[in-house]
């Protein structure tokens, strides 16, 4: 079994997340390059912030295996540059191809990259509700990343994936048995997470946070995610978590984060309705215990005003 100590060993050999840093590799489209945080497992951490022409659209992590029998990839990417940006720094560590692509949910930073690995003939899976998602909302998730991006926006198209799957697709590739699960309703629509049973590692995606704020969407049940995590994410019993934003860390530090910090809002939110409280009032309920958080400014309000609205009608 790897030391926890290469946890302590990876975050000291990195940057801070900082979503005041507005780029950290100038030489890539990538915010930073990637990082070997166990042994054939990759991460390039994107931004804690926004996306902006600065960080390229790449706030969320780039992630892959180096299997032995060929490279996984863990998110298409935000464009077509930030997917070849990675393919670049894979190529500068192996000379594995690589075999797979996993979307691990709907967004633009997970899809709009898929134009460059479908151009490559690159297998791209994602789950059902996540491709419908991107089907659905594809269009408008395009134009808003353009009008962020640019010039660094060149050559995406909309290319959803190319495999779907409902409930699990599992793929064993040299030591790694290599498990993409749909554990249920969480942060949006498809969300899978990467478990990785041999190594004790789960690439979390948008399951767990802990550097940043976690949105909460219009369509994101704050319940049935809690639900999701206490039956289906806690049960994987994960030694090493590498999140949907953020440096990789544990299992502490994303259940402080995502889950207590669900149960905070919730517990802020019931208090009020208890009250008599309104809307208007809601957005303001305390949340000072995580205003160190990046995103907090651009999140805190909208996340308790949606919150509210969904425990009105429980």
């Amino acid at each position: 079994m790897i030391r926890l100590a290469t946890i302590a060993t990876f975050l000291a050999t990195t940057a801070l997340a900082n979503e005041d840093i507005a780029d950290q590799y100038p030489g890539s489209l990538l915010y930073s390059p990637p990082v070997e945080f166990i042994p054939g497992v990759f991460s390039a951490i994107g931004a804690t912030a926004p996306p902006t022409y600065e960080n390229a659209g790449h706030n969320n992590n780039l992630s892959f295996i180096v299997t032995g029998e060929g490279v996984v990839v863990i998110n298409g990417g935000g464009s077509y540059g930030l997917a070849a940006a990675l393919h670049d720094e894979i190529r500068a560590r192996t000379d594995e191809p690589v075999v797979l692509v996993v979307d691990e949910n709907g967004q633009g930073h997970a899809m709009l990259g898929n134009s460059y690995w479908a151009e490559k003939g690159v297998p791209i899976i994602a789950h059902v509700d996540a491709a419908a998602e991107f089907e659905d909302r594809g269009a408008q998730i395009l134009q808003a990343a353009e009008r962020v991006n640019k010039d660094r926006h060149a050559g995406t198209t909309l290319v959803g994936p190319t495999e779907t799957f409902d409930g699990e697709y599992v793929t064993e590739l040299g030591d790694y048995r290599i498990e993409v699960r749909y554990l249920g309703p969480s942060h949006s629509a498809g969300d899978v997470v990467v478990w990785l049973p041999n190594q004790s590692l789960v690439i979390a995606g948008d399951m767990a946070f802990h550097e940043r704020m976690l949105p909460i969407f219009e369509d994101t049940y704050t319940l049935d995610w809690l639900d999701t995590w206490d039956t289906e994410f806690e049960a994987l019993k994960a030694t090493y978590v590498i999140p949907g934003h953020g440096h990789p860390t544990n299992m502490d530090q994303v259940r402080k984060y995502t889950k207590g910090y669900l149960e905070y809002l919730r517990g802020k939110i019931g208090e009020h309705l208890d009250s008599g409280g309104g809307l208007a009032e809601a957005y303001y309920v305390d949340q000072s215990p995580y205003a160190h958080l990046d995103t907090f400014e651009e999140l805190a309000t909208k996340n308790a005003g949606r919150v509210y609205e969904q425990m009105e009608f429980e």
